[in-house]
């Protein structure tokens, strides 16, 4: 569906730097993937920790390893005849891209559930050819749109969710009340350029949720003892 909303700052903002990113990656070869870390809402996004990550430190840092790991092992068995994505949050692991067969795929995920650390594997590949690099600047477009969409809406914490885009379908992750799994979906699916969206959330409760958020600070007044 076509958004026909002017867009914000935070939005032009996004958009300049992906178009910016994908004039670069057009003089790149497709072997070695371009990752150019984002600035949303003063948090960086695709690059370091984020101190709004609903995962603690830790769990982020095994986040990258897995996914370090993971695409290491994929090229030493498939070599390049594959081209998979790896998305890794809270130990969950989101598979995307395209494999030439299907004994590819299944072998892809046993590769990647034999990785330290993985609790679970959601298999998105699909038996096709690879994706040309047009295709794959158009979902990096895509993926920044819903980014800043998610960015926009004042009721959403942005940093609390991952976005992924494969041939026009869009992957959401995160650890989020239903409430906010609904709301991040209603506003990509109205994103130019989603064909479909998948969710790969954690469900959290609204309880869960405020024990995650920083508390706010005691108020002086009230914190000093009575004389």
């Amino acid at each position: 569906m076509m958004n026909h909303l002017t867009p914000s700052v935070s939005t032009k903002r996004v958009l300049t730097t992906l178009a910016l990113a994908i004039t670069v990656g057009s003089s790149l070869t497709a072997c070695f993937p371009l990752a150019v870390p984002m600035m949303m809402g003063g948090a960086m996004v695709g690059g370091g920790l984020v101190a709004t990550d609903r995962r603690t430190s830790g769990t982020q840092l095994e986040d990258e390893g897995i996914e370090l790991r993971a695409a290491s092992r994929i090229r030493d068995n498939l070599g390049d005849r594959v081209h998979v994505n790896v998305t890794s949050y809270n130990r969950r692991v989101l598979l995307s891209g395209e494999v030439p067969s299907a004994q590819d795929q299944q072998l892809v995920e046993q590769v990647v559930s034999g990785v330290e650390n993985v609790q679970a594997v959601v298999n998105e590949l699909a038996v096709l050819g690879n994706a040309t690099l047009g295709q794959r600047s158009s979902d990096t477009l895509v993926t920044g749109k819903v980014k800043a969409g998610l960015v926009d809406a004042k009721d959403l914490y942005a940093n609390a969710f991952k976005v992924v885009t494969e041939r026009g379908t869009t992957y959401l992750l995160g650890r989020v009340t239903q409430r906010e799994a609904d709301r991040a979906t209603d506003i990509t699916r109205a994103v130019s350029g989603v064909q479909k969206v998948v969710r790969v959330f954690e469900i959290i409760s609204e309880d869960e949720l405020r024990n995650l958020l920083p508390q706010p600070a005691p108020d002086d007044a009230k914190a000093k003892p009575a004389q």
